[in-house]
């Protein structure tokens, strides 16, 4: 491990040598910048820890050579506060070193979509979108709507927005798959509880770095009027823009501007972000051929979490995580479920890691 960050804390500083050279493109400076501010947790906590030794060994040193017994005392003590920060301090090394998510520090495409239970599952899907939306509020990220398809009742049928703000899909990346909720809908007049669905998927942006070139050729591009639930936001003028990829067969519609100019910018930039998705999610099946699809198909017993509003209760399924402030989470208060899942990732990729090393030995 320590052979590693020397390697990335001479690398951090080759990288603040050149992007201090003069003639340096925008290119060059965008992709060096993004390269030095992902070692930069990683090399300041590692210069930290190696002050601790210092300081531990000057501790060290001082006991075993003051002759004085209330120096030495002192001494003692903080050489034992010394030893339990550096226990700290390579224990959040061994974190930092884990294989690193490229993806970790981009933008997010969130796409909610409802599955199994109709008119109910589309009020969710509403619900599912406010409560993302409210988070990344909180986290002062900015959210951008990019295409929806709203229901009769004024839920969505699908609805994808761009979230725009500090390493956006490493908090959000396990939000895909399944989100089951149990509650009486509004339409019920018996007062029963029903059972409901909805998928969400978490694309990564690409960006201009990506090179996610799309031939005029591949595209077919049609435009029409837009159209809503009830008459809604229907535009005078043929607007929406509906997108074919036609080598993946990927299809993007979009109609929530007004001008056709900007809905065709934003479907293009929502195709960009799904053929990433797919690139990368061939890649990663070319390595696992068991990988699972993010979302399933959207029937209520593929679930990753459970939403119950009688018992206003959350559930996430993956690691046992039950909290009974359900109208807190609705409300964007997701902290504790997301880094609940973020400290059972780490810990599995701790026992990968230390499972290679022994089966290296």
């Amino acid at each position: 491990m320590f052979e590693k960050l020397e390697g990335i804390e001479l690398r951090f500083v080759e990288i603040d040598s050149l992007l201090s050279r003069e003639g340096l493109s925008s290119t060059d400076f965008t992709r060096l910048s993004k390269e030095r501010a992902g070692y930069a947790d990683i090399v300041s906590a590692y210069r930290d820890y190696k002050k601790l030794k210092l300081d531990r060994d000057a501790a060290r040193l001082m006991l075993e050579e003051e002759a004085d017994a209330e120096l030495r005392a002192l001494a003692r003590e903080e050489l034992g506060s010394l030893e339990e920060q550096i226990t700290r301090a390579e224990k959040q090394l061994q974190l930092l070193t884990l294989p690193k998510d490229p993806n970790d520090d981009r933008n997010v495409m969130l796409e909610v979509r409802a599955g199994t239970g109709g008119e109910e599952a589309a009020l969710f899907a509403a619900d599912l979108l406010r409560m993302y939306t409210r988070y990344a509020e909180r986290s002062g990220w900015r959210v951008e709507l990019m295409s929806s398809t709203e229901s009769a009742t004024g839920g969505f049928k699908e609805a994808i927005v761009l979230i725009k703000g500090e390493k956006v899909y490493q908090r959000f990346k396990f939000e895909a798959g399944v989100h089951r909720v149990q509650r009486v809908p509004a339409t019920e007049a018996q007062g029963r509880i029903h059972t409901s669905a909805c998928t969400v998927a978490v694309l990564p942006e690409a960006d201009e770095l990506d090179e996610i070139a799309l031939d005029s050729r591949d595209l077919e591009i049609t435009v029409c009027r837009s159209s809503g639930a009830g008459g809604q936001h229907v535009n005078t003028t043929d607007s929406a823009v509906r997108v074919v990829h036609k080598p993946s067969g990927l299809v993007v519609e979009c109609q929530d501007e007004r001008s056709q100019i900007k809905n065709r910018e934003k479907a293009l930039k929502v195709l960009r972000s799904r053929l990433l998705e797919k690139a990368q999610r061939e890649q990663q099946e070319a390595i696992s051929a068991d990988r699972k699809n993010q979302v399933g198909s959207g029937d209520r017993s593929e679930r990753i979490r459970t939403y119950n509003f009688p018992q206003s209760r959350v559930t996430d399924h993956r690691i046992n995580l039950t909290l009974y402030k359900l109208s807190e989470v609705m409300e964007g208060d997701l902290g504790e479920i997301l880094d609940g899942l973020a400290t059972f990732h780490q810990t599995e990729l701790l026992k990968q890691e230390l499972e290679r090393v022994q089966g290296a030995s």
